[in-house]
């Protein structure tokens, strides 16, 4: 998808809206972005994404959400497109540090995610319940794939020998890629998060665990094994992230992981 696939869309779909200034924002793991006139994000979902149910299940969450979230202005399901107002900021990505108070704010954010009434959605995610063996599997892939710098590789070996946790929950609603490329930062707040395309039901630590992926602060206030499935996703998903960006050629993400590495897989 183009510049000009986007002006034709938008052509047929919204004629009034006057377009003067298509930019390509980038392309991640399930979709490529848009931003037009500097108000607008038109995104196309990659593979076989049901964006009618993403923006039906955008309106539910915005009934519970204490953060903004994207409000669909335009859905075209036949080519998995989705348009929407910008909301304000800038990726925590992009920022130097994260600004205090903002981990309280995601993990509030969180909290009322995953009390949404699971039949209020589960007709619109699916279940994202991989064991955690399933897990390592992919992390031993992503291992084998990667340049690990020496200091790492013990820590890294000896998790990927150990048994997975326990799976001692019940799955919940959740964004289920709360990474800081989707969360926007406006004032020193949270002024958005974005991306809803893997929304699931799953493993409540999970988000938790790209939260610590990222920021490097565990969760508090949680029993032992949420604790410890938390730190295992974070682990696992590093490798991941870090194998896409070398095999996408987005730096950021290699350079992400690689700091994070130093809480992550730092030796005793």
């Amino acid at each position: 998808m183009g510049s000009d696939d986007v002006r034709a869309v938008l052509a047929a779909h919204l004629p009034d809206l006057r377009v003067d200034t298509v930019e390509h924002l980038g392309e991640g793991q399930d979709n490529t972005a848009f931003d037009v006139n500097g108000e607008l994000i038109v995104r196309f979902a990659k593979g076989d994404t049901d964006v009618a149910a993403e923006a039906r299940l955008l309106e539910v969450v915005a009934g519970f959400s204490p953060l903004r979230i994207p409000l669909p202005r335009l859905v075209v399901p036949e080519l998995r497109c989705l348009a929407y107002d910008r909301l304000p900021g800038t990726q925590l990505l992009d920022l130097p540090e994260c600004p205090p108070g903002v981990v309280d704010e995601l993990r509030g954010f969180l909290d009322a995610l995953q009390v949404i009434p699971v039949d209020l959605v589960a007709d619109l995610v699916e279940v994202d319940d991989q064991d955690g063996e399933g897990w390592l599997a992919d992390a031993k892939d992503c291992y084998a794939a990667l340049a690990v710098p020496a200091r790492f590789r013990p820590v890294i070996e000896a998790f990927l020998a150990e048994a997975p946790p326990k799976p001692d929950y019940e799955v919940v609603f959740s964004h289920n890629d709360l990474g800081i490329e989707h969360v926007l930062i406006q004032d020193g707040r949270v002024s958005g998060v974005i991306d809803w395309t893997d929304a699931a039901l799953c493993d409540p630590a999970y988000d938790h665990g790209l939260l610590y992926r990222d920021l490097g602060v565990l969760p508090s206030g949680r029993p032992d094994g949420f604790v410890e499935r938390a730190v295992f996703y974070a682990r696992c998903s590093v490798l991941e992230d870090w194998r896409y960006g070398v095999e996408s050629g987005l730096r950021q993400f290699v350079t992400q992981a690689q700091a994070s590495l130093e809480w992550l897989f730092r030796a005793e």
